[in-house]
């Protein structure tokens, strides 16, 4: 039986090395079009779907988030379907530590609650979840991660970017890791409860650990600079994404990884891609604009 993958926001990151990963594995990829495509007819016969929907740059997310949530579960309780995630650490509290899917969460931003809700409103639905939850995404080809927007942002001046404490313990994710994984956990999902919350441990270094591999793999030391906030709080009241990125930085300097035990257990051969490989994928990527 020919399993069928459903990807949405196919041109996005996780969208791309999802449908990526899931073709890999045998699957039959659908990759539907938000502006032209018809989500329900899409979703017809769908095994798996990937919601790699993100509304970008932070845009209108109080009501587009749970616009397109009420839009995914339509389809998925149409079709059947398993709904895979990418969740992020928004949800948690301001506390830092090691997080797990026992941590209560404790969201203190607009955004953490908006995807609090979401996480609550697919819980609800009944339609079979999993939320693969992970840090700062990093994307081999540069495509809005963190690396090339921010820390890498002035790297041709030599220069690393830090956006907050420099000491503080962040977590990574890099995103063909994310896709190999979410391809299986959707091959285990019939033992799997409705509603699954499963972190993905990746990486967690700090800013510090971060500038010493870039210094050893391109062989010369780097100067650092700050982001610029000061500007983004200048423009703040007339620039949505500035508003909304200073409400998230408190993230860069709060200590935090995410815990590896429940995916440990779910897929107990799985292997995330080398440290060194991962920076060396952001340094080809930020060479070659």
């Amino acid at each position: 039986m020919t399993k069928t993958a459903l990807i949405l926001g196919s041109s996005g990151k996780i969208g791309k090395h999802s449908a990526v990963a899931f073709a890999q594995a045998g699957y039959e990829v659908r990759r539907h079009d938000r502006k032209s495509g018809n989500l329900m007819r899409d979703a017809e016969g769908a095994t798996v779907i990937v919601n790699g929907w993100n509304p970008p740059g932070y845009h209108d997310w109080a009501s587009l988030v749970p616009e397109m949530t009420e839009q995914v579960i339509a389809a998925a309780r149409v079709s059947g379907a398993t709904v895979i995630l990418p969740g992020n650490v928004y949800n948690m509290d301001a506390e830092g530590g090691e997080w797990s899917e026992r941590t209560v969460h404790r969201p203190p931003t607009k955004k953490g609650t908006i995807r609090e809700n979401m996480d609550r409103a697919y819980e609800a639905s009944g339609v079979q979840t999993i939320v693969l939850r992970a840090g700062n995404f990093i994307d081999p080809d540069g495509q809005d991660d963190v690396m090339s927007l921010l820390f890498l942002r002035s790297l041709k001046k030599n220069k690393l970017t830090l956006t907050g404490d420099p000491t503080a313990l962040q977590a990574y994710c890099y995103v063909p890791d994310w896709a190999r994984a979410a391809v299986g956990l959707a091959e285990k999902k019939e033992s799997l409860a409705k509603f699954e919350d499963v972190p993905f441990p990746g990486h967690a270094f700090t800013a510090e650990e971060l500038e010493a591999r870039l210094e050893k793999e391109l062989g010369h030391p780097l100067k650092t600079t700050n982001f610029p906030w000061g500007l983004f709080v200048a423009l703040s009241p007339f620039w949505e994404l500035a508003r909304e990125m200073l409400e998230m930085r408190y993230l860069f300097s709060l200590s935090h990884s995410l815990s590896g035990e429940k995916l440990a257990r779910l897929l107990p051969d799985f292997q995330v891609t080398p440290l060194d490989e991962v920076i060396r994928a952001s340094l080809r990527a930020v060479a070659g604009r």
